[in-house]
């Protein structure tokens, strides 16, 4: 079961609508079974679930005996407790022999670790802080990690954004129906009618790297880019949309971080639940920028290599992330010089050209961050970035070569118009609520936007040109 499914799809109507049915006060309860068993169509071992359920009821009672004690000692080891699956998991990534044993017992690896284990650790740090009360109650405790549109990839929620929404039972309201739906419809539009026809032309390049040069990369490079950003946006679209039929805000996880004039300004905007988790719970606690500027870089690189190791027990993941803080840093310390450049070139701070350049720029460095996240290995990430650079072949774009990498010119067309629709909604985002504006018109105008688009994803998106629907990039993490 997964959310491209309609075994999912009818699972969720179903709960929806006993969701309304059962009284207010019961309906978390509602919440907790589907949640359950969610859970347990994921899991291929009750060992795994059995695992799952420890970590979760562990993690409720050290809430209570943070929350009695406040005691630092107990507070580490509860937070190295909960992570301690994950920690493990990444540990043995960086060995090959060790990884390879380790795979004979993937039940000992509960689906969602990677997200959960960050909920249970901001949790019991929350409580800590006294920003929360301990939950009383283990049921809804367990309901709260295990709520089933985020357990699997992400975001991760706090406590104090989800918790109340989860127990308090919402009152049926068409409109969150429909916010619902509308998110879901553009889910599926960022899924198949981008990331998985992107993948076709990304997968081809970077599986057989060795082939291809120059413009070969750039282009592979840039549509992984997109690939990322749109199927990643996608489950976390989706995951929003299916909570808010009970009526339920996930927080957001993106805000058009592609828009962004700085490397800093684009973390802001990208993974926002997991960067905003970084700087709360890891950048802070270590000195943030109260120290120096020594202590500030040290610090930065510390963040994005625990950022890098969360994605993966790999080289190419690290230097990812410390390649991240690097750029920071050096941004930093070239700040005033590049202002001065701007200035004696006649650019003003507050032009539309300076922004442009400034968005360009940004992007580039963060795709060539990407070639390293995507690569079969870091030296492969490297080769493909100096090939690149080495080689000048533009007629590719001019013989049809780009043609034969997986998708002919009419889904290329396809693809490229898909984009620009994205671009265009992402504009319009940043000026104005686009989903409250459609609500605003008659009946026939909103129907007609969503069943056109439901109309044109199952034509032209993935399933149309009879490719299957590829898992979610970040279910692998």
């Amino acid at each position: 079961m997964d959310y491209l499914s309609f075994v999912f799809y009818a699972f969720v109507a179903a709960s929806v609508l006993v969701y309304y049915i059962v009284p207010v006060r019961f309906r978390w309860v509602v919440l907790l079974a589907g949640s359950m068993y969610f859970y347990c169509r994921l899991v291929k071992d009750v060992r795994t679930l059995l695992i799952f359920l420890v970590s979760v009821l562990l993690g409720f009672a050290f809430g209570l005996l943070i929350e009695k004690q406040r005691n630092k000692v107990t507070l580490f080891f509860a937070v190295f407790i909960s992570l301690f699956v994950l920690i493990g998991l990444r540990f043995t990534d960086f060995f090959p022999a060790v990884r390879a044993w380790r795979d004979g017992f993937d039940w000992l690896v509960p689906v969602g670790v990677s997200f959960y284990s960050l909920q249970l650790a901001a949790y019991l740090a929350d409580v800590y802080r006294g920003k929360i009360s301990a939950q009383r109650n283990p049921l809804k405790f367990v309901l709260f990690i295990s709520f089933f549109p985020q357990i699997i990839q992400g975001p991760v929620p706090r406590y104090e954004q989800l918790g109340e929404q989860l127990f308090r039972g919402n009152r049926y309201d068409s409109r969150n129906i429909i916010k619902g739906i509308q998110l879901i419809i553009w889910g599926f539009f960022l899924k198949l009618m981008i990331a998985d026809k992107a993948a076709v032309i990304v997968n081809t390049v970077f599986d057989n790297y060795e082939r291809y040069e120059g413009f070969y990369i750039l282009v592979a490079a840039v549509l992984y880019s997109i690939q990322l950003y749109t199927d990643f946006l996608s489950c976390v679209t989706l995951s929003q949309g299916t909570a808010q039929l009970y009526g339920i805000s996930l927080v957001n996880n993106f805000d058009h971080p592609y828009f962004s004039t700085s490397i800093q300004e684009f973390w802001r905007k990208w993974h926002m639940s997991f960067s905003f988790w970084l700087r709360d719970y890891i950048y802070i606690p270590l000195g943030g920028n109260r120290k120096g500027k020594f202590r500030k870089y040290v610090n930065l690189i510390l963040t994005f290599a625990v950022s890098g190791i969360w994605h993966g027990g790999n080289l190419r993941f690290l230097f990812w992330g410390i390649l991240h803080a690097v750029y920071q840093i050096v941004g930093g310390l070239t700040y005033g010089v590049r202002n001065r450049l701007y200035e004696r070139a006649g650019i003003k701070a507050d032009s539309w050209f300076r922004k442009g350049i400034k968005m360009f720029v940004t992007f580039y460095l963060v795709m060539l961050g990407w070639i390293i996240f995507r690569a079969e290995r870091l030296k492969a990430g490297i080769w493909m970035i100096r090939s690149m650079f080495c080689k000048f072949n533009p007629w590719i774009f001019f013989n049809d070569a780009l043609f034969k990498l997986g998708l002919d010119w009419k889904e290329c067309v396809v693809l490229f118009a898909s984009v620009v629709v994205l671009a265009v909604v992402s504009f319009l985002q940043c000026r104005f609520e686009l989903r409250e504006k459609i609500l605003e018109q008659n009946l026939v105008v909103r129907w007609t936007i969503y069943l056109a688009a439901v109309w044109v994803i199952w034509i032209f998106g993935t399933y149309g040109y009879g490719f299957n629907a590829q898992d979610f990039i970040y279910g692998g993490f």
